[in-house]
């Protein structure tokens, strides 16, 4: 068989330099970094044309996620369902993009569970009968707190497709440095999480004081170092609710501005 000479003759498969990179100690957190602290946050609603709800949220440090709201659909069951959907891309994480498998996918359900337990409270399904909300948050960038993201996201596009609902959700992710006396870090990014002692992501309906979800994992420590990072999620979660509001009013205001839109859904 003849050759092709104007090819690079390269190697038919390669692996990052992180592969083979001797791991070093757990990166600490940003200097001066508060526990408290809040990362920058910009929020936007009604991005995309071809779905009746979009939403778009980004944290400082490189988190990016969008969600997309299609329905309310026909469904054979008598009463409403929300189905949510948690999916990362392929280049969103540091490093080797990750092989998808049984492990991945397990672990998207997992995420998508969560959501729709978190988000369902807010939603009022009983207006929906025999029909289905279909809510697809996809991760383009993971710097940390990406569900926590997700979850306001989901709210805000949930909102921008006319979805009648109780209140917005809004998440807030934390973490738990490692060490006997490690404390709770608001926000985490991605370094922080990855060496972090425990996890947990906190969903509050703000306006109705009522919390949505609690997904937890690691070892946080006594009961009372839980409850203060539940305290401190919901605290995170009443500060982030005046930006997602004002992000929704000027998506209601630039579609007034723009009039009505061809076959979508009325706010």
């Amino acid at each position: 068989m003849a050759l092709d000479h104007r090819r690079v003759p390269g190697p038919e498969e390669s692996q990052a330099p992180l592969l083979f990179a001797v791991p070093g100690p757990a990166e600490p957190a940003a200097p001066g970094r508060e526990a408290a602290a809040l990362r920058p946050l910009l929020a936007r609603a009604g991005l995309l044309s071809q779905a009746e709800g979009s939403a778009y949220v980004e944290l400082g440090g490189g988190t990016k996620v969008l969600c997309a709201v299609r329905g309310p659909r026909e469904a054979a069951e008598g009463r409403g369902r929300l189905l949510c959907e948690f999916r990362r891309a392929p280049f969103s994480g540091r490093g080797a993009r990750p092989r998808p498998g049984p492990a991945a996918a397990a672990r998207e359900r997992e995420l998508g569970l969560a959501l729709q337990e978190a988000l369902a409270p807010a939603v009022r399904l009983a207006r929906y009968p025999r029909a289905r909300l279909e809510l697809t948050a996809l991760v383009l960038q993971d710097g940390g707190s990406a569900l926590a993201a997700a979850l306001s996201a989901a709210a805000l596009a949930l909102a921008d497709a006319g979805v009648e609902m109780f209140d917005l959700v809004v998440g807030c992710g934390l973490c738990r440095a490692p060490g006997p006396g490690g404390a709770w870090l608001l926000q985490p990014s991605e370094a922080e999480e990855r060496a972090a002692a425990a996890r947990l992501t906190v969903a509050l309906m703000p306006g109705l004081n009522q919390v949505a979800g609690l997904l937890g994992s690691g070892q946080g420590g006594p009961p009372e170092s839980w409850a203060q990072a539940v305290r401190l999620g919901l605290e995170g979660c009443q500060r982030l609710y005046p930006l997602l509001r004002r992000s929704l009013l000027r998506s209601a205001e630039r579609r007034a501005a723009e009039g009505p839109r061809a076959g979508g859904a009325s706010a």
